[in-house]
């Protein structure tokens, strides 16, 4: 993968995920998978994604193991390693094995729209893990892999490698690489504003009158609509 811009990346964790998710809907951006949330109480992420596909066994030839353990030396150090599991989201898609080995390899955590496992051995190496519940049974038997440094969905919505992801509590965003720096810049307006409104409640302001001082309801629209109604 390429060098990895650390100012966009502390840029990135500056933010929270919502808002990055109302940058995006301000921009007409589809980025914000549902319910794909920390594993067990681990750090926020970024960075940019590192792809894989799994899918039910025998659909692909190559194995879920070797596949994902190409696809995170693939992806390196910095990157956040995406698995697409939506073709089999009861199955394991990350165990220990994989996280002791993107640990290894720099890589800065995982996220899945399918289930996990070994969280234990995550919690031991200190490897940030998100997605849609646990599981215990192996991979291996019930997966195949189809692919990796590709591009994949989570939750629905497209991953191409090198897209940006952020984690955090609040769930999993998803950045398109060339639009990172206007999505970067209006999170941080977004979050400029809400702590200003907060700062001015707790100063003893009117609620209903901090917001519509800095016309919050129509910062939030999306671009498209606003060019309608001018």
């Amino acid at each position: 993968m390429a060098s990895i811009d650390a100012r966009l990346i502390s840029q990135l964790l500056s933010v929270s995920t919502p808002n990055v998710s109302d940058a995006l809907d301000r921009l007409g951006i589809e980025g914000a998978p549902q319910g794909i949330l920390p594993i067990y109480t681990c750090p926020k992420i970024a960075g940019p994604a590192a792809t894989l596909k799994l899918v039910p066994n025998g659909k692909a030839q190559e194995s879920t193991v070797l596949g994902t353990l190409r696809a995170i030396v693939k992806g390196g150090a910095g990157s956040v390693l995406v698995i697409d599991a939506s073709e089999s989201p009861k199955v394991n898609a990350y165990g220990g094995v994989a996280g002791a080995t993107s640990k290894h390899h720099g890589l800065v955590g995982c996220v899945t729209d399918g289930v996990v496992r070994d969280v234990d051995e995550y919690k031991g190496y200190g490897m940030p893990v998100y997605g849609r519940g646990i599981a215990q049974q192996s991979v291996r038997g019930r997966s195949s892999c189809a692919g990796y440094g590709i591009e994949v969905k989570l939750g629905g919505i497209a991953v191409r490698p090198g897209d940006f992801i952020l984690a955090d509590d609040n769930g999993t965003v998803v950045i398109p690489r060339e639009r990172i720096g206007e999505v970067i810049e209006f999170a941080k307006k977004v979050k400029a504003t809400e702590d200003r409104v907060i700062a001015e409640i707790r100063a003893g302001a009117d609620p209903v009158e901090a917001h519509q001082k800095v016309n919050y309801d129509d910062m939030l629209k999306a671009q498209s609509a606003i060019k309608e109604t001018t």
